[in-house]
Formats: structure tokens, C-alpha cells, sequence
């Protein structure tokens, strides 16, 4: 596969001048009750910042403004902006480097399959490259950033759940892996079969699998003779520990601990996951929920990073439940690198 572009995304390890992120200013979208999740937003702020890194927060309508202010103070910079909600991974750009400049990668969205259709989303993306000053470039398919991980090389990670989904592009997977080699140059794909049970992203990649260094990958094992995605779990580790990336090279698989069967407030078993953490300058900051599993996890996870410092923040909040919520901290954020 090849690619004239020569398009390079760089691998979240790599040097930030932001973290981009969004403050939940709806109500409708988090069952009336927007305290939760901004308690958490708030929360990965304060980490991110104490840690030097720029935090630069939407902010949509007066409300939203006052309150983002109250809460963050002089830890992150508002930037009024329209969105429909602060899934910005998904709905905000992927910015890359390449033979022709920088460029902020543009896809077109369908609502994760046609399930959340909120004003502005499509458009959110645009306002954060023009606010960055990357030029755009556009692609004219579906595609979320948190369905795709980076190594920095050409490698990427991915699940057939999202990307072979009828609800987005039906596409074959020759089409899929197309798309992905004019869109990112992709050199080797690694395809996962599934994500999380009850994932609103219909199995989202950063949910379970994440490169974390060179030839470096992390996943989740099961906790707890009720864990209801132990058999995927299981089936990612083994796909994982006979990969190679895109130079051959074998790779170094890590297992943390995962969540185990988690209940929302709902009742309902949710896709909480510690492998939706943000890596950015100086700190890793994972999502918790206040299981037994957390603190191993954390440990183990502080092991894989020993040049940056291994944060738990509690992300029950963002998590949700009924249609409210369903991600964490990757899925809320969008790095952009250092030129």
C-alpha cells in the first residue's frame, strides 16, 4: 500500500502544544444533570495543567462560559465555539505532517451510525483547525478518530466492529484498508474483531488497544469471573501477541488489569475501560470508577510509562449511563502536536 501524500500522524507519545476539549453545555445530552461530567472534565483539567501542558476548552453559549470559568480558572483558555456535544476525538481533526505541510485531516461524520445527530458536529472540526491554523484537508468518508491508533510508522490499529460496520460506510475491508492508506498512509493494519460490550461507538479502538511506545502496545485482562467482555479481551490479547508492525518488528504486548463488570446507575453493564486514557506531556491521565481493579491497573500502566507520571482520575461521570455519556478521557480530547 502506498501513498503519495506520504501523510505522517504523529503517535500521542510525541511532543503537544494543546489538548483540545469541550464542556458539556447541554443538559439534554447527560439526562438533565450536566454536574457529573463536568466534575470529571474539571478534574483531567487541573491534572493536565499541573503537569505544564495547555489546555485550550470549548466553551458553547454564555452558560457554558460562566461555569467552564468557575470550575477550570486559569488552568485551561475558553474558546467559544459551537458543538453538539465534547466527543471531540471523533468529531475534531486528526492532525498529521506529510510531504505536502501540516494538515488537519477532515472526514465526514454520520453520528456513530446515525444514533446521536446533534447540531454542529460536523462542523466543530473545522473551527479547531482554523483556530490552529492548520490548513484542512478533507476526505469524503466516515470516519472517528478514537475507530483508529496511531504508532507514528504506518502502523495502525483498528476493529472490524467499526470500520467494516454497515452503519458507516459499508465498506469491505480491501475498501476499509484503502481508505485508511490515502488517508493516513497506512503501511500495516492490525484488525481487532470487537470492542466493549454496549459501546456506543460500536467498538471503538481506544477502548480496549493502544500503541504506547516504539513496537509498544497495551490491552486489558479480565477481572473477575463475571467480567462480561473476558472472551474479548482474551481474543485482543492473542491478535496483539502475533502482530507485527509496519517494520516488521514484533510486538511488545502489555496487560493491565480491566474494569470488570461495571453497572451504571441504570442498571445497565457499561463500557468502562481503563484503556481510555490520554497520553500528553509529562502525565498519563486513566480513567477510574472506583472498582478494585484501579489501583493495579494504575501500577501497571506507571510501569509502561516511566517518563511520565500515571494519573487515576474518576470518570464515572463522563461514562453515564442510558444514552447520556458512554466515554472517558481519550474520547473527550484531541491532541494537537508540536510543529
Amino acid at each position: 500500500m502506498t501513498n503519495s501524500n506520504s501523510t505522517f500522524v504523529p503517535p500521542e507519545w510525541a511532543d503537544q502544544t494543546a489538548v483540545w476539549t469541550a464542556w458539556p453545555a447541554d443538559p439534554d445530552e447527560w439526562n438533565g444533570d450536566l454536574d457529573p461530567p463536568r466534575r470529571d472534565i474539571a478534574a483531567l483539567i487541573e491534572v493536565l495543567a499541573a503537569h505544564g501542558n495547555r489546555v485550550r476548552l470549548l466553551v458553547n453559549g454564555d452558560e457554558a462560559t460562566r461555569t467552564a470559568k468557575a470550575a477550570v480558572g486559569d488552568n485551561a483558555e475558553l474558546v467559544p465555539a459551537k458543538y453538539g456535544d465534547i466527543w471531540l476525538r471523533d468529531t475534531g481533526p486528526v492532525f498529521a505532517r506529510g510531504s505536502e505541510g501540516l494538515a488537519a485531516l477532515r472526514f465526514k461524520t454520520n453520528s456513530w451510525g446515525g444514533k446521536y445527530d446533534l447540531p454542529d458536529d460536523a462542523t466543530v472540526g473545522d473551527d479547531i483547525a482554523r483556530l490552529t491554523g492548520w490548513p484542512i484537508r478533507r476526505f469524503d468518508f466516515v470516519l472517528e478518530g478514537g475507530a483508529v491508533d496511531h504508532d507514528g510508522h504506518g502502523t495502525i490499529l483498528t476493529t472490524r466492529q467499526t470500520l467494516l460496520n454497515p452503519n458507516r460506510n459499508g465498506w469491505s475491508k480491501d475498501q476499509a484498508e484503502a481508505a485508511l492508506t490515502e488517508a493516513f498512509d497506512a503501511k500495516k493494519i492490525i484488525w481487532i474483531d470487537e470492542g466493549l460490550k454496549n459501546d456506543h461507538t460500536d467498538g471503538h479502538i481506544d477502548n480496549i488497544a493502544r500503541f504506547v511506545g516504539e513496537a509498544k502496545v497495551v490491552c486489558q485482562a479480565p477481572t473477575g469471573d463475571d467480567d462480561p467482555n473476558a472472551e474479548t479481551l482474551e481474543a485482543i490479547a492473542t491478535i496483539l501477541e502475533r502482530a507485527t508492525d509496519a517494520l516488521g518488528r514484533p510486538l511488545q504486548v502489555f496487560r493491565i488489569p480491566g474494569v470488570g463488570r461495571y453497572v451504571n446507575p441504570a442498571g445497565e453493564i457499561s463500557p468502562a475501560s481503563h484503556m481510555n486514557f490520554l497520553i500528553a506531556n509529562g502525565v498519563v491521565v486513566v480513567p477510574v470508577y472506583g472498582t478494585p481493579s484501579e489501583a493495579a491497573a494504575l501500577a501497571a500502566l506507571q510501569e509502561v510509562f516511566p517518563d511520565r507520571k500515571v494519573v487515576g482520575v474518576s470518570s464515572r461521570g463522563l461514562l453515564g449511563s442510558g444514552e447520556a455519556g458512554g466515554g472517558s478521557f481519550h474520547c473527550i480530547t484531541q491532541q494537537e502536536p508540536r510543529v
